[in-house]
């Protein structure tokens, strides 16, 4: 059975691939399809978005993530070695339409290339 965040995310991705450039996982790409990036929303083949561990985690601006980490609406993700991401978020929330929202700044953020 699927988790709540994990239809979740299966509905945030349709979402964003229906509005926009972005692609989904590996489909483009040859290798094996656990390989990293494998279930990860990209823009221009960057990562801009991801659903780990059952948590969004989504790229943005450092002021910006130390912002949103300010007002408790995440925290700075660790991808588990140990080395907090500065321009990554771990969101706290569940709720949908704050995924939407947070997904589609990240997508904006990485294709203009800054990230």
């Amino acid at each position: 059975m699927e988790s709540d965040a994990q239809v979740r995310w299966e509905r945030l991705v349709g979402q964003i691939l229906a509005s926009g450039e972005a692609t989904y996982g590996n489909a483009a790409a040859d290798g094996p399809k656990r390989a990293f990036g494998a279930t990860s929303l990209k823009t221009g083949g960057k990562i801009f978005a991801m659903l780990v561990h059952g948590r969004l985690v989504v790229k943005l601006p450092a002021k910006r993530v130390e912002a949103l980490v300010g007002e408790g609406a995440g925290q700075r993700f660790d991808p588990g070695h140990g080395r907090i991401q500065r321009e990554w978020l771990d969101v706290a929330s569940d709720d949908f339409e704050t995924w939407v929202a947070l997904a589609t700044e990240s997508e904006a953020f990485v294709a203009r290339g800054k990230g």
